[in-house]
């Protein structure tokens, strides 16, 4: 058995949870990925993964021996870098994830550059609101913004964002300027989830206002889109509404009771797992983000 392609049908089955999705990525055939991911589990004695007619879920078992083959696989593709030089020539599968839409606006132009860039470099990227576990998940870069936990992650920092409650000239107009956070009791309020899990706004010098929303939607674009169509306020990360204050569709009210700025990190895996195409990316998107006057104002 070649056990550096089995190790790799692994990972890839595993990070796809899927047999198909392992497929595609590998560029092999569905039954070729079941046979070897079949023999492996053979060869071992062990069952690595659950299957069912919807996932493939890695066993507890899966979970501790595919964490090991991660480490095996990436320290053989530093020693490959080494000896042929292809860190100058990446290659391979890049797995990044980011929030919505940062991931949209910000990192997906220099993910679309980099592929121009490095033919042999397939991406599979992942925007979501949520917190996401970099080595269990089996991601090589993530965004993080906020202050960092500590991690045994390379940490760059890239700028930095603010809270910032905006609404449309129009609503403005109609209803007045909030001129303190707690008149934002008089005033309409759009939530948007993913930045509003609770009702309670913070501000400068750990003010807290419990906000009265009438409208909750699950997406920040969907929060944005109806201040936009001047139904009310709603509170954002200044680079998500970036081109829209430039543009004059929206503009932001108590900008002086704002809390602290929040940073923005590139988290990757540090030291010699970190593959060529993980260093170069990072390089490039680093020189990208701290050049964005919406990132660094």
């Amino acid at each position: 058995m070649d056990h550096l392609k089995a190790f790799r049908i692994a990972l890839a089955v595993a990070d796809q949870e899927s047999l198909s999705g392992a497929a595609r990525q590998l560029g092999m055939s569905a039954p070729s990925v079941t046979r070897i991911l079949g023999e492996l589990e053979a060869e071992l004695g062990v069952i690595l993964f659950h299957r069912t007619t919807r996932a493939v879920v890695l066993t507890d078992t899966g979970r501790a021996f595919l964490s090991d083959v991660r480490r095996i696989v990436a320290d053989y593709e530093e020693a490959m870098d080494a000896v042929t030089g292809a860190a100058h020539a990446p290659k391979g599968v890049l797995r990044i994830t980011a929030p919505v839409l940062f991931g949209e606006h910000y990192v997906q132009p220099v993910l679309c550059e980099f592929m121009d860039a490095y033919p042999d470099v397939t991406v599979d990227a992942v925007y979501v609101d949520r917190m996401v576990n970099i080595i269990d998940e089996g991601f090589d870069i993530a965004i993080r913004i906020g202050e960092l936990s500590d991690s045994s992650l390379l940490a760059t920092r890239v700028g930095a964002v603010r809270h910032v409650v905006c609404g449309c000239q129009s609503y403005y107009a109609a209803h007045g300027f909030p001129q303190k956070p707690e008149d934002l009791h008089h005033h309409k309020i759009i939530a948007a989830k993913p930045m509003s899990p609770s009702n309670d706004w913070r501000f400068r010098d750990r003010e807290v206002v419990r906000v009265r929303p009438r409208y909750f939607v699950n997406t920040m674009s969907g929060a944005i889109a109806a201040a936009k169509l001047s139904w009310g306020l709603t509170r954002v990360l200044s680079y998500q509404i970036g081109p829209e204050l430039d543009a004059g569709g929206l503009k932001t009210v108590l900008d002086d009771y704002s809390p602290a700025m929040l940073p923005i990190h590139i988290m990757n895996v540090e030291g010699r797992e970190a593959s060529a195409k993980v260093r170069m990316f990072v390089s490039l998107l680093s020189e990208r983000l701290r050049a964005n006057p919406y990132l660094n104002p």
